[in-house]
């Protein structure tokens, strides 16, 4: 019997010449499809992958559980790798590959292969995926087989090949440059994107109009938050109101979209040491990350909020280096997950030509206290107990003052102009 190999498919050029070149290396290649929301004709990829010679195509709906598994809980940490980039692709891989295995123990499939080069991030998010969830499974990655490398030098040779073999592809028709999109986020790279100095046209956004172009108004909503979930979003504009997970999110991404919010525009480091440029769109993630870091404002603890802030960029690293399912996420999921366990209320938003802003809050669980903290009522805070407060905390100032002055060491000119009693030269 032939070796089953299930490929994680996407009807694309590449996938495509995969597929063909796994059936002429004898094997039983069974087709994945993943949804996560990707904006493709996903039957006319089935038809394509039977056409071409899969025994069989999945075709699996992921929208659902990528939300609620994958970007709220990365919500909920305000994972944001370098600053910057809200790990669209990244958080999408692991539930992809997820499913890849499941398929592979249902079909009793010994292999698994996908269309990942062996220069970016997502080779490293599958493969470490498949082994963490089946660590008996192998991998056939076909970007780094030396015998497809030495087939497949470049694009031009997989066009050919696909031509020879009544294979059809777009890609004489495809942008200069690469995409890939889900729920969270499209992203542009590769091609006339490499020149980092390269300004992207209005043509190549799809997920965010142009701030040029957003309505001239400003809209208004109302984000619910539960345990630091979003469960409710209110448009105080019309009334409309979404609670499901999925619903919700797709309705942030269609505001976020009309007002111009989730551009980015970076170079960041890969895994594997190269750095890249990324074009960005991610509408109902920059809202929700807004909306969740101010809820957290008032209803979490100073020195939680410490920690956790000092957890969020590793948690970023480590779903954008390939290692959601890994015993260190799951020890800072745990974490995360506690921090989360009072943060719930209401944000107010406006979305705006590009900009989200906060326009209030309320929680049940809050913490700020208007008479405590008020400058125009005394409260349940004594006032005088600052001058102790303050003079405990400068204790260490003080003796570093006394030991910058007996070596006659100084930081910064004018520290030691002050303790020369204003003498400028003195002592120097």
């Amino acid at each position: 019997m032939k070796q089953k190999i299930i490929l994680a498919y996407s009807g694309g050029l590449d996938t495509s010449v995969i597929l063909k070149w796994l059936l002429d290396k004898d094997y039983d290649v069974i087709c994945y499809i993943g949804d996560v929301g990707q904006d493709d004709d996903l039957e006319e990829a089935k038809e394509k992958a039977l056409k071409i010679g899969a025994s069989k195509v999945y075709v699996e709906d992921l929208k659902e559980e990528f939300v609620t598994d994958f970007i709220f809980p990365a919500i909920k940490a305000n994972a944001i790798y370098e600053g910057r980039y809200l790990l669209g692709t990244a958080l999408a891989r692991p539930v992809i590959a997820k499913k890849q295995i499941e398929i592979a123990i249902k079909e009793g499939a010994e292999f698994v292969s996908h269309g990942s080069t062996g220069k970016g991030n997502d080779q490293v998010r599958f493969e470490l995926t498949y082994y963490a969830l089946k660590p008996d499974i192998k991998i056939l990655a076909p970007w780094k087989d030396p015998e497809f490398l030495k087939q497949f030098k470049g694009r031009s040779d997989m066009i050919e090949y696909a031509k020879k073999h009544n294979i059809d592809v777009k890609a004489t028709a495809d942008k200069p440059y690469s995409e890939d999109a889900n729920l969270l986020h499209i992203s542009h790279e590769a091609g006339i994107l490499e020149d980092p100095k390269y300004q992207p046209e209005e043509h190549i956004f799809s997920y965010t109009k142009s701030p040029k172009n957003a309505p001239d108004k400003e809209i208004k909503i109302e984000i619910h938050f539960k345990d630091g979930i979003p469960v409710k979003v209110i448009n105080k504009e019309d009334g409309i109101v979404k609670e499901n997970p999925l619903e919700l999110f797709m309705y942030l991404n269609k505001l976020g979209n009309e007002n111009a919010i989730g551009r980015i525009d970076i170079v960041e480091n890969r895994f594997v040491g190269i750095k890249s440029r990324g074009v960005y769109e991610t509408p109902a993630g920059t809202i929700l990350r807004a909306a969740h870091m101010d809820i957290e404002g008032i209803a979490m603890d100073r020195e939680v909020m410490r920690l956790r802030d000092m957890l969020s960029p590793k948690f970023a690293e480590i779903v954008y280096n390939g290692f959601w399912f890994s015993p260190e996420m799951d020890f800072l999921m745990a974490a995360i997950d506690k921090s989360q366990e009072v943060i719930d209320g209401i944000v107010c938003l406006s979305l705006y030509k590009g900009n989200v802003t906060v326009l209030g809050r309320e929680s049940p669980s809050s913490l700020y206290d208007k008479d405590l903290s008020s400058m125009d009522i005394e409260g349940g805070f004594d006032q005088t107990d600052s001058k102790g407060f303050i003079k405990i905390n400068a204790i260490r100032l003080k003796a570093h003052n006394a030991i910058l002055k007996k070596h006659d060491v100084w930081p910064m000119p004018y520290i030691k102009h002050l303790n020369n009693g204003g003498k400028k030269n003195a002592g120097s």
